[in-house]
């Protein structure tokens, strides 16, 4: 990828997963980037932090984030919250709140993060994604929203409940009948290259003000993932499927098995009612370079599962390599 010298490019949610990753892609690339945190010292963690200018940033705060975006380019929206039950409200008017302050600040692109939005009706997991996706591409500066599927990397909270799961059940796993839907998971590798690739383009008016679906290669049950990645883990699991078991008590079991937040856990496994699959594949033609090579699940999984390299958060390390500082 060509050095993007002088563009200013602000990531939020920098010390979360997808963004703590992605800033070495950046740097790499010759951006000058700005990472957004709560605390000034919320980077030092970061094997990045000495290379990135830190700017504090609350979302439910009009003069942190306009201060935040002030001198920036481009900002790179990867904020979703899932931690209450009024998650969808505070995730819409954190948008509203960035959108306005870009426009002020004369940022020239908005690159968000997203998931894929299938028909029919939506978990607010889903629902919120859309109504953010809406904001940013109605407002006045151009906007790209990448819809990821489900992403394969270590520490991700979908990898992190797949993980977990197959490693804590013995034997044999029991799999709700409605779960039985199509996913079409990405590598972090991947989500973390478009995005860089994304920004590269800012300037073309061809990749604004619109969606692209973002997916790897394989299209598999959530059956067959979980069978994925007993193969590759060395795990001897076998799958049952189980009928006429409630939506909610899935979610409250499978949070007390993986000890991952519930209402994280809850939003994920309500939206696997849905067939979570690419409906159209413009990234390939628009964004990434001819010949793109989407990491495979097995290769995905087996990378995300070797833990005896450099953090996946550093330029020498596996971007799908855990890392301390990812969420827990």
């Amino acid at each position: 990828m060509a050095e993007r010298t002088n563009v200013r490019v602000l990531v939020t949610g920098a010390t979360g997963y997808v963004g703590s990753r992605l800033i070495p892609e950046l740097l790499e690339a010759g951006y000058e980037v700005v990472a957004a945190s709560r605390t000034r010292s919320g980077t030092e963690e970061y094997p990045w932090s000495a290379e990135v200018e830190t700017r504090r940033f609350d979302i439910t705060d009009d003069e942190l984030v306009r201060s935040a975006v002030d001198g920036i380019d481009a900002v790179v929206y990867l904020v979703h919250s899932m931690e209450d039950d009024d998650f969808v409200r505070k995730d819409r008017e954190a948008a509203q709140r960035v959108a306005a302050a870009c426009t002020s600040a004369g940022v020239r692109h908005v690159v968000y993060l997203s998931g894929l939005v299938p028909e029919g009706a939506l978990s607010d997991h889903l629902r919120s994604r859309e109504e953010v996706e809406k904001v940013f591409l109605e407002g006045d500066v151009p906007a790209t929203v990448l819809r990821a599927s489900m992403v394969i990397g270590a520490g991700s909270t979908s990898y992190e409940l797949l993980r977990r799961l197959s490693e804590r059940i013995p034997l044999v796993t029991p799999v709700p009948s409605w779960m039985r839907s199509e996913i079409q998971p990405v590598a972090v590798e991947d989500v973390v290259h478009t995005i860089a690739r994304v920004l590269a383009l800012g300037d073309d008016p061809l990749v604004h003000d619109r969606h692209y679906d973002l997916g790897g290669d394989e299209i598999l049950t959530y059956p067959e993932l979980l069978g994925t990645f007993a193969r590759v883990a060395g795990l001897r699991r076998y799958r049952v499927l189980v009928p006429w078991v409630p939506q909610r008590l899935v979610g409250w079991a499978c949070a007390r098995i993986s000890g991952l937040p519930h209402s994280e856990v809850a939003s994920l496994t309500m939206s696997l009612r849905h067939d979570m699959v690419c409906t159209e594949d413009d990234v390939r033609r628009d964004v990434l370079e001819d010949g793109h090579h989407f990491t495979s699940v097995a290769e995905a999984l087996s990378r995300s599962l070797d833990g005896t390299g450099a953090p996946g958060t550093s330029g020498e390390g596996d971007v799908q390599a855990a890392a301390a500082t990812d969420p827990r």
